[in-house]
């Protein structure tokens, strides 16, 4: 496997030299492989994992073979439409029927299970126009490909007197019976990919259409609506994400135009407006992944909190949090869901540029709260910095933030850093990146752990990491009170001084 392929599955160079995973791989056991993936993961430094993907909806499974697709294609004349015509995807089919009294029909059904139609959306059982006394059972067409059974068949038919002749029937489907997939393969352009998937945010389904499919948007933002219940609206990105707000232009495809919406993620309500801020409801185990990490009575500073995903939950932890947004839709949209779930009283909400937020209430509420803390005392500081495109440009920050001398190793501040990479190897790449903006090593001392892929070749992850004492803390030049002439401490011995 190449690097960029064994990232994927979560495996973690560190891991593959040890001893045990070298003897699964060799029983060729994937169980025990993942098992010994999920018994380390977390304790060895530099080991990443793999997180559960987030909730993402596409359409309707792909037809499963040549012959399914040519019985339930719409009829061809529905090639090229832009304006939804449902009428036009009307069709009759020929499908097998077994002429059945109706007192037997469901221990038939019983018997024949693996032969008669199972088709969602279609009946498997209709009336015989000529004898209201006896039901016509609709047969799979596929294991009935010759309109006669097989000998397993004719004998279950026997047994329970059945007339083993097999008639047609003229089937008739509408727009109604056909999936979305089908739907949108008789539509576009032959040999054009039509799958797509969507993000659904509330009532609204959030789509990134490709070019080729632009033309068709609208009925595809209708087909959407009228196979997936409790959607109502359809939108398409037009324009990549704005590093500034984290927010995009949106057209709306189809249904209304309300993008105010409700959403749940992980018990918590929120409500917003799609088109003025940012949510991707796939980081939701991602947000239930840090919070699982806190503890009551642990200090949370969210530097990119947008409506409150990871605030909101520790705050319901009983953390201590302070949330932070530039963009002012995020930050009163903060304020409102912190009412909704009551925790208002328990959160420090600002409106700020990130750095602004770190080198100002972040610093002074370590400088605070750090010199007050004592070895046995439990409370950890964590903050989050959930703003893939920028994140790790801002962690040199914290060089020298804070004055003086840590008090408690074990106080210092945990970071969870978020970014996107290209790199053969992420994991390596958004370590050397978070080094070079603290100007220091993170090896033996960070955990890089993989959070969804973005696009082909994209990775999004998190580094988190404890931030290194001689990073966070200027410490006073022992000679200081000398005259400035005789002081012979310079910026590099502070940096290499040991603690």
């Amino acid at each position: 496997f190449s690097s960029r392929t064994l990232w994927r599955f979560g495996y973690s160079a560190r891991l593959l030299k040890t001893n045990h995973f070298r003897t699964a791989a060799s029983n060729t056991s994937f169980q025990a492989v993942w098992m010994l993936l999920a018994r380390y993961s977390g304790r060895i430094p530099g080991v990443f994992v793999v997180v559960k993907k987030n909730r993402f909806f596409t359409m309707p499974e792909t037809v499963e073979d040549k012959a399914n697709l040519e019985l339930y294609s719409p009829h061809p004349q529905v090639r090229g439409m832009t304006l939804l015509n449902r009428e036009a995807f009307k069709r009759t089919v020929v499908v097998p029927v077994l002429k059945v009294k109706k007192e037997i029909v469901n221990t038939l059904l019983k018997s024949l299970k693996h032969t008669v139609l199972q088709r969602p959306g279609l009946k498997r059982v209709v009336e015989d126009p000529e004898d209201e006394d006896s039901r016509l059972v609709i047969l799979d067409p596929h294991k009935i490909p010759e309109f006669s059974l097989g000998e397993s068949e004719q004998e279950v038919v026997k047994q329970l007197n059945v007339h083993p002749e097999v008639s047609k029937y003229n089937l008739e489907l509408t727009y109604e019976n056909f999936k979305s997939e089908e739907i949108l393969r008789a539509v576009l352009p032959e040999g054009q990919e039509v799958t797509s998937g969507f993000s659904r945010v509330g009532h609204i389904a959030h789509l990134n259409l490709r070019d080729h499919q632009l033309p068709y948007r609208h009925l595809i933002g209708q087909v959407i609506i009228d196979k997936n219940p409790g959607i109502t609206c359809v939108v398409n990105k037009t324009s990549i994400i704005d590093s500034t707000y984290r927010n995009f232009q949106m057209e709306v495809l189809a249904g209304e135009s309300n993008l105010v919406t409700k959403v749940k993620e992980n018990n918590i309500a929120y409500e917003l407006d799609f088109s003025k801020v940012y949510w991707n409801p796939r980081l939701s185990t991602e947000h239930g992944r840090i919070i699982e990490l806190l503890k009551p009575g642990d200090v949370l500073f969210d530097v990119f909190a947008g409506i409150g995903p990871f605030a909101i939950p520790a705050a319901k932890k009983k953390c201590h949090v302070f949330a932070n947004d530039l963009n002012p839709e995020s930050y009163n949209w903060l304020l409102h869901n912190c009412k909704l779930n009551k925790v208002d009283n328990k959160i420090k909400a600002f409106n700020m540029d990130g750095r602004d937020f770190l080198l100002g209430p972040v610093r002074e509420e370590l400088s605070k709260e750090l010199p007050l803390l004592k070895e046995e005392q439990k409370t950890s500081f964590h903050i989050v910095m959930n703003l893939p495109a920028l994140a790790i440009e801002f962690l040199d920050v914290f060089r020298h933030l804070l004055a003086g001398e840590p008090c408690s190793t074990a106080g210092l501040p945990t970071v969870h850093c978020y970014g996107f990479s290209k790199h053969d190897d992420p994991a390596k790449d958004i370590q050397e990146r978070a080094e070079a903006s603290l100007g220091v090593s993170l090896d033996g001392r960070c955990s890089t752990y993989l959070v969804r892929n973005v696009a082909p070749n994209k990775e999004m992850l998190c580094i988190s990491f404890r931030i290194p004492a001689d990073v966070l803390y200027k410490r006073p030049c022992p000679d200081e009170a000398k005259p400035a002439s005789k002081r012979l401490c310079t910026s590099k011995d502070l940096s290499e001084e040991k603690l």
